[in-house]
């Protein structure tokens, strides 16, 4: 039942954008892997879920409501942000 009270208040396209996001940020050693404990760097994965949240953003250009593109907007620019930081 606690599945569905989250669906009522966050949409399927803004969870699969944050598990994305949260991806990234464990690729970019920002946060540690939930399955090991372990911060470490992987930017070519965090890279491969930038594009795929770029592939989102163009293919659903104007398909989705104005909170779920400015999450979509923000997060990109915060994870570019962050790769181009990690990269250095």
């Amino acid at each position: 039942m606690e599945v569905w009270a989250l669906e009522e208040n966050h949409s399927l396209f803004g969870l699969l954008v944050l598990s994305l996001g949260n991806a990234t940020l464990i690729g970019l050693g920002v946060v540690e892997d939930p399955d090991s404990g372990v911060i470490s760097k992987n930017l070519p994965a965090a890279k491969y879920n930038i594009e795929l949240l770029e592939t989102l953003q163009t293919k659903t250009q104007g398909n989705l409501t104005k909170t779920e593109e400015e999450m979509l907007d923000g997060l990109l620019y915060d994870l570019r942000l962050k790769y181009v930081e990690a990269k250095k």
